[in-house]
């Protein structure tokens, strides 16, 4: 058996459990299945802004939106120094609420969709200079709330199993970003030189078959 021969057949079989993770992978992110609701966006429930009347802007702000939530009338605005929750009555910053509070907003976005967040089993929140809450559903679904923003990200399980299967995919699997960078370079490398290979040996066997 020749060197090349060799080398293509230990790098051919190194390359088997890569080679069926970017297939199997590949053919989930082509077809895409359960990605609308693992990557589905979710909204503070909004209603109308009946009775308010608009604050003045101020001359520094480059933002303002006004919202009523089931917590009441939040002015969100985005300036100079950075983004900031008020109060539209006294135009104070609105502290993150408590966790009673944070439920009830948070269950009046999800309840739409019961199936997949079910009910609220938990509220964390975060308060300090970027104020936030982590909530956990019966269904397994970690929701994020951003106050400043009031924005919500929703993970589920069908999320981070679609997470792990792009993980597998682009050779992520040490969670050691330096070191899965060197796996990735190494797979790819290797796989370069796999198709070298197989092309130099199906142009040498074309050579040296006998003629007539």
């Amino acid at each position: 058996m020749t060197l090349s021969r060799r080398t293509h057949r230990i790098l051919g079989l190194v390359l088997l459990l890569p080679i069926c993770g970017w297939a199997l992978t590949g053919f989930v992110f082509f077809l895409k299945p359960g990605y609308e609701a693992a990557y589905g966006g979710l909204r503070v429930e909004t209603y109308p802004l009946e009775g308010v009347t608009l604050p003045q802007p101020r001359p520094d702000w480059l933002e303002m939106r006004l919202l009523r939530t089931v917590l009441g009338d939040h002015l969100l605005v985005r300036g100079p120094g950075g983004r900031h929750h008020l109060d539209p009555r006294t135009m104070a910053d609105r502290e993150l609420p408590d966790g009673g509070a944070i439920r009830k907003l948070v269950d009046a976005a999800i309840a739409g969709d019961r199936g997949r967040y079910g009910d609220i089993a938990s509220v964390t929140p975060h308060p300090g200079d970027a104020p936030s809450a982590s909530i956990k559903t019966t269904t397994g679904v970690d929701i994020e709330l951003d106050w400043i923003s009031l924005g919500l990200q929703q993970s589920g399980r069908d999320t981070r199993r679609i997470d792990a299967l792009y993980r597998i995919h682009y050779l992520q699997w040490t969670g050691v970003r330096t070191l899965d960078r060197v796996v990735g370079a190494v797979g790819l490398l290797s796989l370069i030189v796999l198709a070298i290979l197989g092309l130099r040996l199906a142009f040498r066997g074309r050579r040296m078959a006998p003629s007539g």
